[in-house]
């Protein structure tokens, strides 16, 4: 009974990996092209909802800020 109950739990677990798919993440990758008087924190709390702080410190990450000046027309990619 168990051997039976054993080969039925490997034959559903090897059939959904099989119909599972990748993932790509939140959708593809987004890009904000900076303006005048924006700032990270501008930036983050329009884009992401919640705490603009998180949002701020996936922006530095993501683009490799080493300052937090933004110069207008710069291109920021946003995290997903």
């Amino acid at each position: 009974m168990f051997g039976k109950l054993l080969i039925v739990a490997v034959v559903a677990a090897l059939a959904v990996g099989l119909v599972a798919r990748t993932s790509h993440g939140a959708g593809p990758e987004r890009t904000y092209v900076v303006r005048p008087a924006d700032t990270l924190w501008s930036i983050a709390a329009r884009t992401y909802a919640g705490d603009p702080r998180q949002g701020v410190w996936e922006l530095e990450q993501r683009n490799h800020l080493a300052t937090d000046t933004l110069r207008p027309g710069q291109k920021l990619v946003l995290p997903g």
